[in-house]
């Protein structure tokens, strides 16, 4: 976020020494400690000059500005104030002569802040734009003659053949349409929902638009420590771990009823996993130019290669406990409305099982200098009272385990909570609630081929789980940010952070199939494109992040306009990328 000016001004000086200005983020609890910003000078009495002190203060959060004495540090008065970007303000502080109200203290806007919305506004209306010209060619290419004329000025050799309609009339795989993905009815694309790839390629689309800067805005990045419901961003990998579940259910369907073996389906399984885990090592870890990598220094987690644990952990888990019969609905259950749960009685035990392993392990583990399942980010934040326990048990496993030097150093929580330890987003106790989010994924992907082309059955299916779970989070926080049994934090990937994000998974998958694979409303474009492609967009995305021209040196870089317009292009260059390979069929398959 950006910052604003602000001058505190001393009209009088009946104090004997200067006063100190502190701030404070005050989201509660945890409690920040007051961090001093500025001593104010006393004002010069005989040249009737008050004493100024000029600070920067932050725009992200509300601020509490304290003004304290230097007699016994009593306190002056106190203001709450949520600051505008580039705005300038003074606080002005005025003696008083009364025993009741010694002191006053007046914020003024000398300039008021911008308006930093107005990139966002712009951006959304060129965009619109774009789509409105791509409806109109969409609804121009249905025309018949207008349809042959552009075919003809991109492939004259082909003209006489969609003329003469002695050699050969005209298909829809011949002529060229505003849509150029296949159509459903075709054998592939029935055995591939297209709902699955548009809703990867959505996550996928605003993590790499999020991950490149998001147009420097505070509310598209990820939340510091505890984090809202509503916010979007803390969202995006758990979707892309949810679908990747589903996407497993499906496949390795597909597979058992190809292959022979299930040895073969496990080699399979374990080479892909390694695949994702040795990638993810090589992504985090870049060193270009640096020259030789430390080992001293290599980070072990990291997205991929939580993802590839992930994947061999419920690939594994689907694999040793399908049973034949059970997706067809042949095999005779007590309760049919659980059909897709009760044949998979074993998966849900050991799930819970590793449940009740990280419940354990994060409210129980001793923690060196921590009370027992402490959960929050150290640092000033709890009054500065854990400055060491940052991510509680989560964090001393990975320090424990891999060393501080081995997991990532520039944590989210220490750009408010000031956090001097390293912790690692991706590490080794919170892959336990991930694998229960991509489980609740393949549980999605069960009740797709449960109830095959029953679309009511699967639809409805999907807002129980969402209910089920979105009751489970209310339980578990309380309905609140910070005052629940276990809050939502995406750091932490705590237990009501995998049920919160699944049940909106749940409900986004539900609109997304109806509105694709259902009705078929919208081909899914363009986020369907990198969703065929979502490995080669992910790895591409952080390799060639600081190249042109997805990065360039900016003529203002505190300007959001100019963020905005380098992010929105590095983000649309993915897009089209993932179009081209895909009109080529070029598909990069771990």
């Amino acid at each position: 976020s950006r910052a604003s000016s602000l001058t505190a001004v001393r009209s009088r000086a009946p104090f004997r020494s200067p006063r100190a200005l502190m701030s404070s983020l005050r989201p509660p609890p945890p409690q920040c400690l007051y961090q001093f910003l500025a001593y104010i000078p006393p004002s010069n009495g005989s040249l009737r000059q008050p004493g100024t002190a000029a600070v920067m203060v932050d725009t992200q959060h509300p601020l509490t500005l304290l003004l304290n004495g230097s007699v016994g540090d009593r306190e002056l008065c106190k203001i709450q104030y949520h600051f505008g970007e580039f705005g300038n303000y003074s606080l002005v502080v005025k003696t008083l002569n009364t025993s009741v109200k010694p002191v006053s203290c007046d914020l003024v806007i000398n300039e008021g802040p911008i308006n930093s919305y107005l990139p966002i506004l712009f951006a959304f209306l060129v965009y619109m734009g774009i789509l409105a010209i791509l409806i109109v060619g969409r609804l121009f290419m249905k025309i018949d003659p207008v349809r042959k004329w552009v075919y003809k000025k991109l492939n004259p050799r082909e003209t006489d053949r969609l003329i003469n309609p002695e050699l050969e009339s005209p298909n829809t795989t011949d002529c060229v349409s505003s849509d150029p993905t296949p159509r459903l009815q075709t054998t592939a694309s029935q055995q591939r929902l297209r709902s699955l790839d548009t809703f990867r390629g959505l996550s996928l689309i605003i993590m790499v638009f999020v991950n490149y800067g998001g147009g420097k805005y505070w509310f598209f990045k990820h939340e510091i420590w505890n984090g809202k419901m509503s916010h979007h961003t803390s969202a995006l990998f758990s979707r892309f771990v949810f679908i990747m579940g589903t996407s497993t259910s499906l496949s390795l369907s597909s597979m058992l009823r190809w292959e022979s073996s299930k040895w073969k389906v496990l080699r399979k399984i374990l080479w892909r996993s390694f695949l994702l885990i040795l990638l993810g090592i090589i992504v985090v870890n870049p060193n270009y130019c640096l020259g030789p990598l430390s080992w001293d220094n290599l980070r072990i987690p990291g997205v991929l290669q939580r993802l590839g644990f992930t994947y061999l952990v419920v690939a594994a888990l689907e694999l040793l406990f399908t049973r034949a019969g059970a997706e067809s609905g042949t095999l005779e259950m007590p309760c049919p409305a659980l059909q897709d749960i009760l044949p998979y009685w074993p998966q849900w035990i050991f799930i819970l099982m590793l449940e009740v392993i990280w419940l354990c392990l994060t409210f129980l583990l001793p923690v060196p200098g921590c009370p027992r399942g402490y959960l929050g980010p150290g640092g000033i934040g709890d009054f500065g009272s854990y400055p060491n326990c940052t991510g509680g048990a989560a964090g001393y496993i990975d320090r424990l385990l891999l060393g501080e030097k081995h997991i990532y150093q520039h944590p989210s929580s220490s750009v408010i909570y000031q956090t001097t330890m390293p912790y690692d987003p991706e590490g080794i106790l919170g892959t336990i609630n991930t694998i229960f989010m991509a489980f609740l994924g393949l549980q999605a992907g069960k009740i797709i081929l449960f109830y095959k082309d029953q679309h009511k059955q699967i639809m409805s299916r999907f807002f129980i789980w969402s209910i089920v779970m979105g009751v489970i989070s209310a339980i578990l926080t309380k309905c609140s940010k910070e005052e629940g049994f276990i809050p939502i934090n995406k750091n932490l990937w705590s237990i009501s952070y995998v049920t919160t994000m699944s049940c909106f998974a749940f409900i986004l998958l539900s609109l997304i199939y109806y509105l694709v694979d259902v009705r078929r409303l919208w081909s899914g474009a363009p986020f369907f494109y990198p969703g065929m492609n979502s490995i080669l967009v992910y790895i591409g995305h952080e390799v060639f992040e600081n190249y042109f021209p997805f990065k360039w040196k900016m003529q203002d870089s505190q300007s959001h306009a100019e963020h905005l317009t380098q992010n929105l292009t590095a983000t649309t260059l993915w897009v089209i990328i993932s179009y081209l390979l895909y009109r080529r069929r070029i598909f990069w398959k771990i």
